[in-house]
């Protein structure tokens, strides 16, 4: 099940909350009882590092390819 991680507005106390996907808009009471709470983003971090095929040759991700464009007009 799914953690959503929320402030309250009153206490400024985070707090999480483990509920499913379909109540992740439902009004939070905070632990304090209070309930003008706010869900907060979350974000997922991975990392790892690039394996290339040792051939050495041609642009990899870690030496900077690929330059984080996502194809549309934004480039160039």
């Amino acid at each position: 099940m799914p953690r959503y991680e929320y402030r309250c507005r009153s206490c400024g106390d985070t707090f999480e909350l483990s509920r499913p996907m379909a109540e992740s808009a439902d009004p939070a009471v905070c632990p304090e009882g209070h309930e003008d709470t706010v869900k907060l983003l979350s974000t997922v971090a991975v990392g790892g590092t690039a394996s290339g095929s040792g051939s050495g040759s041609g642009p990899s991700a870690a030496a900077g390819g690929g330059g984080g464009c996502c194809g549309g007009g934004c480039c160039g």
